[in-house]
């Protein structure tokens, strides 16, 4: 944190983290309705300097590299579909999509950051 940054208060912290959890709801609904991803991917992108330097930043890292390899698997998958990989890869992706949200949900639970990817 640069010396010149004012500290960041409790209550702005306590908003970025209701923030991040619903980024994890829309994440994790997106298994069932996709397009609640792209929200959430989109909601990343436009309070992510709002997370810069504080605890919760690390989680929307977190969040995005999930968004951006769940997309190149599923594209994957799409492509080898037709020779029947496609099926575990999206299977495979699928699993790691659920593992990735569960794990960033419960750290986030428990105010602790993801670990660096």
């Amino acid at each position: 944190m640069n010396m010149d940054t004012p500290p960041i208060s409790d209550e702005k912290i306590a908003s970025l983290k209701t923030l991040t959890t619903v980024i994890y709801a829309l994440y994790a609904v997106s298994l069932f309705f996709g397009v609640t991803a792209i929200v959430a991917i989109v909601l990343n992108y436009i309070k992510r300097e709002d997370a810069q330097g504080t605890w919760l930043e690390s989680h929307f890292r977190w969040q995005i590299g999930t968004f951006w390899w769940s997309l190149l698997w599923v594209i994957v998958g799409a492509i080898t579909w037709i020779i029947l990989i496609g099926w575990i890869v999206w299977g495979v992706a699928g699993i790691w999509f659920i593992y990735r949200i569960a794990k960033g949900w419960l750290n986030l639970n428990d105010n602790k950051p993801m670990p660096v990817q």
